[in-house]
């Protein structure tokens, strides 16, 4: 192959895998409660069960979101069971967000998706040399790189 069609076979496969990405990021799925949940609040979960403490200005600042979206967020959870709202005893002006059992339910189902997912993923690799997994390495770390660079330049 030349180095355009090369070039042009990545590009095509780097489409084709954050094309999946989003597919897969756009399926719902149920964690063991019952009902589905999305993307968003699978990691919502996920970051509480993951942080004690946390209060919803907290949680804004860990994803990057602001306080009216967590906020948001925070309804569908609450509305499914799946997380409260508490008063912080230490300081009450604050309010602390926790899971609740059927929270913790979905936050562990989550985490051991995690592992399979992993788990697989590892095994793929195990079948390749350290030389072939450090070229895909540099690889994924300057497509970060340039997106990253892309998001600065747009903003």
């Amino acid at each position: 192959m030349s180095m355009k069609k090369d070039m042009l076979a990545v590009h095509g496969k780097f489409q084709s895998i954050m094309r999946l990405t989003r597919e897969l990021d756009k399926k719902p799925r149920n964690f063991g409660i019952g009902e589905d949940l999305s993307h968003s609040e699978i990691h919502l979960i996920e970051i509480i069960g993951d942080n004690r403490d946390l209060s919803v200005t907290d949680i804004g600042r860990h994803i990057g979101i602001t306080k009216g979206a967590v906020s948001q967020n925070l309804k569908r959870l609450e509305s499914k069971g799946l997380s409260t709202k508490e008063t912080d005893p230490k300081n009450l002006s604050r309010t602390l967000v926790t899971l609740t059992s059927k929270g913790y339910t979905a936050y562990y189902a989550h985490k051991h998706w995690h592992e399979t997912m992993d788990g697989g993923f590892a095994k793929y690799l195990e079948g390749m040399d350290e030389k072939e997994i450090q070229v895909i390495v540099r690889f994924i770390e300057k497509v970060e790189d340039f997106l990253k660079r892309r998001i600065d330049s747009e903003i």
